[in-house]
């Protein structure tokens, strides 16, 4: 099989990126070892700007209208202080609810009437890399859903993004170093039912800081996530359990339901359950040759917040457009090598919050961070504060070097009627907003780059234009002294 691009893993990550390809017209494949899809929760909710890269596409509202959003704000380190995203002027003030399994499947449903193929139980066993392009050697014990069964094959492509996570295969074939820390603790996400519960057992959707307890030697946080469905995290107050490949009993949920909600609390179904621990690791370079890490691939943490499908969406839609214009040859200088420069230190500032939030949530009720607890909330009760943390846990105030913030989705009135922003850029290309009444030129770049003329009442700064990445941030407006052409070359070649 030949391709331009081959995905290998079907997480968020990976299929996001092929979509992004798709629409930019790119043939990709997707390359999945699990033969079927995770029906595990995972992680349960988006953040706010994850919410707003998935409405860019117009990808948001099919999720949202089989159930209602959040209505309280994120947390940190779970700390009973709601974060306000209202200061980032963003429609998502809330995290969003939409677990990750189902946008999973909306993805994958899309792809496949697009025509892209999800490969699952091709298992990757060698990669290997010439001037020309990279090939994948896949093993297989049959085909999942009928069709012949093969024993494996090659798939030829241009390039290989990795999004095959914290244990990314492909990492491990090419010899890619994953440096960081070891885990020091283990717990367990699980999905599940209640035969019965008692009063302390939540029954509605809370602010996450109100679903903690610790009882009978064990941390606790469970949580409402469907009709009669829980979601469970739990681990003992020593921080050991076994490893990770080590299958989650009945038994082992059942002791740890007992010891913090009370022998009235009793197990109904395990739907299904894994377990996670506190490592934290990235790669070095987000490149190797036509190897690109995305997602868990490129970096790990302790799973708080939502912040890992946050990192991995926001990974695919600034590698896949600037992957897009490389392929499709009008790429500038540089622009796909930027992908390494703006989004590794984003994942390690996410690396580093994270550890602190683990050393705050003190699920072990030390003294002396219980006093480091108090502080800190305190001092999330502070606007200015809140602002910061909101920002920084939602991806609102996400900025890359020489480029703007993202853009707000502002309410607008162009030839064919009131819109909003997010709807201008669902075609995946760029955009060249005139907000002044003035038409510019793009050049010969119409194919990559919208122009449209558009009116709001909302505050651009000033602004009379705007020029919008791919990826929803501002390449340039008309205020800061820069040519439009020096800023479309910059960026679309």
């Amino acid at each position: 099989m030949r391709t331009e691009v081959i995905v290998v893993g079907a997480g968020p990550t990976g299929l996001m990126l092929a979509y992004e390809l798709t629409l930019a017209g790119v043939p990709a494949v997707v390359v999945e070892k699990q033969r079927t899809p995770s029906t595990q929760s995972r992680a349960g909710g988006l953040q706010p700007r994850t919410a707003e890269v998935l409405d860019l596409r117009g990808l948001l509202e099919p999720l949202l209208a089989q159930e209602p959003s959040e209505t309280t704000g994120g947390h940190f380190a779970t700390l009973p202080v709601e974060l306000d995203c209202r200061p980032w002027r963003t429609r998502y003030p809330h995290p969003v609810n939409v677990p990750q399994v189902r946008l999973e499947a909306h993805l994958e449903r899309l792809l496949g009437e697009q025509g892209v193929p999800v490969l699952r139980g091709h298992e990757v066993t060698a990669v290997t890399q010439d001037p020309e392009g990279i090939t994948i050697t896949w093993h297989a014990d049959g085909t999942p859903g009928g069709g012949e069964a093969r024993d494996g094959g090659e798939i030829r492509g241009r390039y290989l993004v990795a999004c095959d996570g914290g244990h990314s295969t492909v990492r491990r074939l090419l010899g890619v170093p994953f440096p960081g820390r070891e885990r020091r603790m283990s717990a367990v996400a699980a999905d599940l039912t209640l035969a019965s519960r008692s009063e302390t057992v939540p029954t509605e959707r809370k602010h996450f800081s109100q679903y903690t307890r610790v009882a009978g030697g064990f941390h606790a946080i469970l949580h409402p996530i469907g009709p009669d469905l829980y979601r469970m995290l739990f681990g003992r107050l020593s921080g050991q359990g076994p490893d990770r490949e080590t299958p989650v009993s009945a038994d082992e949920v059942r002791e740890a339901l007992h010891a913090v909600y009370g022998p009235d609390t009793e197990l109904g179904e395990l739907r299904a359950a894994s377990r996670f621990g506190d490592a934290v690791r990235q790669v070095e370079r987000y490149r190797e040759g036509r190897v690109f890490f995305a997602g868990d691939a490129a970096h790990i943490h302790m799973p708080i917040g939502g912040q890992g499908v946050n990192l991995g969406l926001q990974d695919a839609v600034n590698l896949g457009w600037k992957l897009a214009g490389t392929i499709r040859g009008w790429a500038p200088d540089g622009l796909l090598d930027s992908y390494h420069e703006e989004r590794h230190p984003v994942a390690a500032r996410v690396l580093r919050h994270t550890r602190a939030q683990a050393v705050i949530m003190n699920p072990g009720r030390d003294e002396e961070l219980g006093t480091v607890r108090e502080l800190v909330t305190e001092l999330l009760g502070l606007p200015d504060t809140n602002r910061y943390v909101s920002g920084m846990m939602s991806g609102l105030d996400l900025r890359y070097p020489g480029v703007g913030p993202r853009l707000i989705d502002l309410d607008l009135t162009t030839e064919d009627g009131p819109t909003r922003a997010s709807r201008l850029m669902r075609s995946g290309r760029g955009l060249l907003l005139s907000l002044d009444g003035r038409r510019r030129s793009v050049g010969d770049r119409s194919d990559r780059v919208e122009h449209v003329l558009a009116k709001t009442d909302e505050d651009v700064d000033g602004a009379g234009a705007l020029l919008v990445r791919p990826d929803g941030y501002l390449a340039w407006t008309d205020t800061d002294g820069t040519p439009l052409d020096t800023a479309l070359a910059r960026w679309f070649g």
